[in-house]
């Protein structure tokens, strides 16, 4: 069995964007633009980006993406759905499957959205597992989150 890399990630990872667009529009360009904003390799099951890529809005709803040819593979489910306030998510995506992401938009004012992003549950992962778990995934996750808000920012 591999044991854990000496510095492996068990605390959460929390990163946090300041976007330029009102709250109700960047939470819309969370969920339903997802697909404009992830950036697919190494994000992503499968070479590149997925075709599609999908979340239900609704509690118990699916993330998901599908490939070019019809393939789909489930990220997680929705496990809070408060709009345009809060939403949380299983995630399923090697090597961090089985951890939850939860998402805060704060108006800091009329076209001003603070966008908190907290990636936790590396402390339940099994040691093979949470040995595999990047030691950059906070810079990851900061890359993601500028290039989402670049999209909600530009409309």
């Amino acid at each position: 069995m591999a044991q854990p890399n000496v510095g492996a990630r068990t605390e959460p990872v929390q990163q946090v964007t300041i976007v330029r667009s009102d709250r109700a529009h960047t939470f819309e360009v969370f969920v339903r633009g997802v697909g404009r904003w992830w950036p697919g390799r190494p994000f992503s099951f499968g070479e590149g980006r997925p075709d599609t890529v999908h979340m239900d809005e609704a509690l118990g709803g699916r993330i998901h993406e599908t490939r070019a040819d019809g393939t789909e593979h489930d990220w997680g489910r929705v496990t809070a759905w408060e709009p345009p306030a809060r939403l949380a998510f299983t995630w399923q995506l090697p090597p961090a499957a089985g951890t939850e992401i939860e998402v805060r938009f704060a108006a800091l004012g009329p076209n001003l959205t603070r966008v908190e992003l907290e990636h936790r549950g590396f402390d339940k992962l099994p040691p093979e597992q949470l040995a595999a778990v990047p030691g950059d995934i906070g810079e990851a996750w900061s890359l993601i989150l500028g290039r989402f808000a670049a999209v909600a920012e530009a409309g």
